[in-house]
């Protein structure tokens, strides 16, 4: 697929703008089993310690932490699926950004602030202040103007490349659950 050019992706920004902003829907769960690999997911459980069980958030470490581990801010990562198929197109495509949960939900700074937690199945998550952009990885690809896109102006914050969150209760979450913002 040849990748998004800057006025294509502009175009499309009016959807991803009018996604809901206090219930939406769970599209999709991609463990990533290893690096680089992925697993799409009916099914999954939401754990304190490991994130997404199965996935390998917790081994991959992180250069954010003193001692190399895995970033606690960074258990999952949540993408807008509007986003997603903006800048990938077809569903099947989404994976290779590299997130956990694809949700059809406004993740925008203004509209879910660090510390806004999201009921998805019986499982809670809360969004973290650590920021999540686009990569090396994510120009590889989606294109250079889709990195430039998701990290700079309307991008940024609207938080197109997605949000950083840690799971605050576990439980199971599927394909389709309503992803709800908990008041408070």
């Amino acid at each position: 697929m040849p990748y998004r050019t800057v006025e294509e992706l502009e175009a499309g920004l009016d959807r991803v703008r009018d996604a809901p902003l206090e219930f939406g829907t769970l599209e999709l769960i991609v463990s990533r089993p290893d690096v680089d690999e992925r697993e799409i997911l009916e099914e999954g459980h939401l754990d304190l310690e490991v994130g997404l069980v199965g996935d390998s958030w917790r081994l991959r470490g992180s250069s954010g932490t003193p001692d190399g581990s895995a970033h606690p801010d960074a258990q999952l990562t949540v993408m807008s699926s509007r986003a997603a198929a903006l800048v990938a197109g077809a569903v099947d495509r989404w994976p290779l950004a590299g997130d956990q949960l694809y949700v059809d939900l406004c993740l925008g700074q203004e509209q879910l602030p660090a510390g806004t937690r999201l009921a998805i199945g019986s499982a809670v998550i809360e969004i973290t202040a650590k920021p999540h952009r686009g990569c090396a990885k994510f120009a590889a690809r989606f294109g250079t103007d889709a990195l430039r896109f998701v990290n700079t102006g309307p991008g940024l914050a609207l938080n197109l490349r997605g949000r950083n969150a840690r799971v605050v209760t576990p439980g199971t979450i599927r394909r389709a659950d309503p992803v709800r913002v908990v008041p408070g």
